[in-house]
């Protein structure tokens, strides 16, 4: 499956590792938002402008759109190299990216995915789990646009799901877990009980009131 690739309008979180709350060690970016970033203890987050490019301190507006994440850490690392830092390591996370976890999962909801090739496993890890109601063999994974949404379903109990390219999450993936064949015969049955109970009621009701009428 293809690297993703950076778009307009994506969120970058950026930082130099040789100094972990700053791009440009000396000129640190204060805490609140503006106008290029927001500062944080973990990096500064910039987004990507309709033009495909970024707005960075000191060097900037770089063209980041089209890259892949490193590919474009990679290009920002060699411009603060050439106009200013001396070895700078740039990590640079894209944090808008996110999947949408729903049904036997025990943290369901969306995550997100900063990390490249995400599997599956890794998604369901993070969100605690599956529950015991899971059907591990019908695990959907539903992407692409809504009039034309492509459905992959993958067996967990298969080894080789694991390594099933199909199974590397992309940005908007909704990850569906089913109930196991158990759990729906139990629900089925409890319905059953809730509809049968008054009817019940109403065959004994209507019993009672039939054997006093005719003593």
């Amino acid at each position: 499956m293809a690297a993703y690739r950076i778009q307009p309008q994506d969120i970058l979180q950026i930082r130099n590792l040789q100094n972990v709350k700053y791009i440009v060690d000396e000129a640190p970016v204060s805490t609140t938002t503006s106008s290029t970033g927001t500062g944080t203890s973990t990096g500064q987050t910039f987004q990507v402008d309709d033009d495909g490019t970024v707005a960075l301190p000191v060097i900037g507006h770089v063209a980041v759109g089209g890259l892949t994440r490193p590919e474009a850490a990679k290009l920002i690392e060699g411009l603060y190299r050439k106009s200013l830092l001396k070895d700078p390591i740039i990590e640079l996370k894209i944090v808008n990216l996110k999947v949408t976890l729903l049904g036997e999962i025990k943290g369901q909801g969306n995550y997100p995915l900063t990390k490249d090739r995400t599997t599956l496993v890794e998604m369901i890890g993070a969100a605690g789990g599956l529950t015991e109601k899971a059907n591990e063999t019908n695990i959907q994974i539903i992407r692409g646009d809504q009039a034309n949404p492509q459905v992959t379903t993958i067996n967990l109990r298969n080894i080789q799901a694991i390594n099933d390219p199909r199974a590397i999450l992309q940005n908007g993936d909704i990850i569906y877990i089913a109930q196991n064949k158990r759990a729906v015969r139990n629900e089925n049955l409890q319905n059953v009980s809730v509809i049968s109970q008054p009817v019940l009621l109403l065959l004994n009701t209507a019993l009672i009131i039939f054997t006093l009428a005719h003593r």
